[in-house]
């Protein structure tokens, strides 16, 4: 069974700087494409960053493009959303997922395995 666990979440002031990580278990990490997502009260989940199981293909959803950055450690199992000049407007519950040879999509229904979630909250 695989498992995924987030953390590094929290409350922060705008402007300043998050990294979250994801360390996964029971299966074959480096064999998996990875995404993070986050949902915010009362709106959808909405896809943050995916990257392919190889990392041939990043995606950065619009509003995130150039403030966060994707990336994993095979070595340890993890993969990392480096989130910079965070805004009011990026509070919500992130949560990382995982497909076996995933090509690094934004549709949450391509996932097999999600994480519990972490709260990060920006205040002005």
């Amino acid at each position: 069974q695989v498992q995924l666990v987030e953390s590094g979440g929290g409350s922060v002031q705008a402007g300043n700087s998050l990294r979250l990580s994801c360390v996964a278990s029971g299966g074959t990490f480096s064999r998996f494409a990875m995404g993070w997502f986050r949902q915010a009260p009362g709106k959808e989940r909405e896809s943050v960053a995916a990257m392919s199981w190889n990392a041939d293909n990043i995606y950065y959803s619009d509003s995130v493009k150039g403030r966060f950055s994707i990336s994993r450690d095979n070595a340890n199992n993890t993969v990392y959303l480096q989130m910079n000049s965070l805004k009011p407007e990026d509070t919500a519950v992130y949560y990382c997922a995982a497909v076996p040879y995933g090509s690094g999509s934004r549709w949450e229904h391509h996932y097999n395995y999600w994480g519990q979630g972490t709260q990060v909250t920006v205040s002005s």
